[in-house]
């Protein structure tokens, strides 16, 4: 499906070019009416990130978050600082459907893997990668600020054997730019890992970016910056990837 995504920082929307806290762009669109239009739109799920909890999980803004879906009515994926069991067990609390682990997965190997055996189904494993080449691939952590020095496709095979159901994977390369996604990066997973539900993220700019993606296999495609430079509409979208 398609799932639009809202990247939050100080409360506000906005986006990064290529995960550059320095390159930040803000919207004036309000998060709540936004979220509320996408909706209706037909959207089955919202993307919700919290930067300031991704580059400091101290300043995680988990009561913003409660209050957001306790204003909504449509389910929330969240990403941003989640480093341990209580943070998972607060946002499924706040009535979040799906937790992002990005950097922990990383970090703190061993201790995440029990956390995906747990929850399985309610947590994503996000792997936000500088991808050059197949053997250039470089894992980003700690917002995107920090060399994790682990293979994108390893890192998958390791959670594979610990009920990984969910995968969200962003090029940082073409995230923010409007240039198009990294389809070649997207089938080599998918063709790699067959039974992985692949959420595609980075660099979506038209409808015919979202026919392509939609070749590569993946089961979800996350659209951000298009959406909210009114490149297309949600609901224009929802109809190209249901056409094919």
């Amino acid at each position: 499906m398609i799932i639009p995504s809202l990247d939050i920082l100080n409360n506000n929307i906005v986006r990064l070019y290529k995960g550059n806290y320095k390159k930040v762009k803000f919207y004036n669109d309000n998060l709540f009416s936004l979220a509320k239009k996408y909706k209706l739109e037909g959207a089955k799920i919202l993307h919700l990130v919290d930067l300031d909890g991704s580059k400091d999980p101290k300043k995680r803004q988990i009561k913003f978050i409660e209050n957001f879906i306790k204003n909504i009515d449509l389910p929330i994926q969240v990403g941003g600082g989640i480093r341990n069991i209580i943070d998972i067990e607060n946002l499924l609390s706040c009535g979040v459907k799906r937790i992002v682990i990005g950097s922990s997965a990383v970090i703190n190997f061993s201790e995440t893997k029990k956390w995906f055996r747990k929850y399985s189904n309610k947590l994503v494993l996000a792997v936000d990668v500088f991808y050059k080449n197949e053997y250039k691939n470089e894992i980003k952590i700690n917002g995107w600020t920090k060399n994790s020095k682990k293979n994108i496709m390893d890192i998958i095979s390791e959670y594979l054997e610990n009920d990984l159901k969910h995968l969200l994977c962003t090029d940082i390369n073409k995230d923010g730019t409007l240039k198009g996604p990294n389809f070649y990066l997207y089938k080599k997973i998918t063709s790699t890992f067959k039974n992985l539900l692949v959420q595609a993220s980075g660099g979506i700019s038209c409808l015919n970016d979202i026919k392509k993606i939609k070749l590569q296999n993946v089961s979800d495609v996350i659209v951000g910056r298009a959406l909210l430079e009114n490149r297309f509409s949600l609901s224009e979208a929802i109809s190209c990837w249901q056409k094919g």
